[in-house]
């Protein structure tokens, strides 16, 4: 379903609007969350301009701006609170938060402190709470899920930060959280009866790359999709299966070497001699496991190395980044903008950003009129036109749908 328009069998309709969208921007996110707002103001306008919509003059339905005036107040002793300056009664809130931007520092009596993820989560549950009873329904939009690198269980007793803070919010009554390409989807298997919407940034991403290097050749005698270890195999094979493009992995195994066992990383699938590469993981964390992979893949011979991750965190900083780019080991690293990205980043000749911000607004804009968003989140279809047009010797670039 391109567009919040359905046929009844008797008459076309449009879907009615649960409630006025209403924005909240809760991190360092501001920027990023006004542009959601200022497409999503420009589609409606254009969708309320069209014959039969009977709900574009409805209060709230098409404004130039849907952010709500909030403020998020930190007391130097560390303390905060959440301060709603307007009315929300009746709204269907959006909250927008990013865990981890870290360019945000407040005065404490013992000296400055950088906000912190565990900043972030408890400032978002001031928000919800006080939205709570308020306002008519409160959405979250996550896209790096907190806490949720969790995968195994080891031999000693943890935290289950992840699920608590699911469970938390179900209870104080989020009716949709959605978070981008999560490390592991069992997640939601702690708060079954909450709606979690996982949408993919594999289309935005690869079509992003493709129309900055159009030289790449996506069939399979040119080029590869590698995922660096086993744990990544099933975001990887999205990618290959619906490019149809081969698929090669890494597997670690341990090996006895002067008494001790230590971790090693063999190579299964075709020869990369020659080929360019798709490398494929969920998150660019210090960086290690990536360059790590590179390396072994240009030894091989492999030819040029495209890294797709959707949340590039760079904690380890650039300088091994730039280092490799300029030995020739990596042609590009391609994420996201769904969270924060510092200037020195964005300058770098080999960093590739892929704007998310029209798919942020769509998503709302489905949620708001209660559509079926799987088509949406899953990226599939999409994938699929994007690997027709380009054997056609075309890119789509833009999700654009009105």
């Amino acid at each position: 379903m391109s567009d919040l328009y359905v046929n009844t069998g008797y008459k076309d309709t449009y879907l009615a609007p649960f409630g006025p969208i209403g924005i909240i921007a809760h991190t360092s996110n501001k920027a990023f969350v006004k542009q959601v707002s200022d497409v999503l103001s420009t589609k409606r306008k254009i969708r309320a301009q069209r014959p039969g919509n009977i709900y574009a003059n409805d209060p709230g339905y098409s404004r130039e701006n849907y952010l709500i005036d909030t403020e998020l107040i930190r007391f130097q002793s560390g303390e905060g609170k959440f301060s709603i300056k307007e009315s929300v009664r009746g709204h269907d809130i959006y909250v927008i938060t990013d865990v981890l931007s870290h360019n945000m520092d407040v005065r404490l009596v013992d000296g400055s402190h950088v906000i912190s993820p565990d900043d972030q989560y408890m400032d978002l549950l001031r928000i919800v709470s006080a939205l709570k009873g308020k306002a008519k329904r409160i959405n979250v939009i996550m896209p790096f899920v907190y806490e949720g690198r969790r995968e195994k269980l080891d031999s000693h007793r943890e935290s289950y930060d992840c699920a608590d803070m699911l469970k938390k919010l179900y209870k104080l009554g989020v009716a949709n959280l959605i978070v981008f390409d999560p490390h592991d989807a069992r997640i939601a298997n702690a708060v079954p009866l909450m709606s979690i919407e996982m949408p993919r940034c594999q289309f935005k991403m690869t079509s992003t790359l493709l129309n900055k290097f159009g030289s790449i050749k996506m069939d399979k005698d040119s080029t590869l999709v590698v995922s660096p270890d086993e744990t990544g195999i099933s975001r990887a094979i999205f990618y290959s299966s619906h490019l149809n493009l081969p698929l090669s992995f890494f597997y670690r195994y341990y090996h006895n070497q002067d008494g001790k066992v230590v971790k090693g990383f063999k190579y299964l699938g075709d020869d990369v001699a020659g080929k360019d590469i798709l490398l494929i993981d969920d998150m660019l964390n210090s960086g290690e496991t990536m360059l790590r992979t590179a390396t072994k893949l240009k030894s091989n011979g492999a030819k040029d190395i495209y890294c797709l991750a959707p949340f590039g965190l760079f904690t380890n900083g650039l300088d091994a980044f730039d280092k490799a780019h300029m030995d020739g080991l990596i042609k590009c690293i391609c994420t996201t903008n769904l969270i924060y990205a510092p200037d020195e980043l964005k300058a770098r000749e080999w960093y590739l950003s892929a704007d998310m911000i029209p798919y942020v607004a769509r998503i709302i804009d489905a949620l708001n009129s209660d559509e079926s968003v799987y088509d949406l989140i899953n990226s599939t279809a999409r994938l699929q036109d994007l690997a027709s047009q380009i054997r056609l010797g075309e890119v789509f670039d833009e999700f654009n749908e009105v």
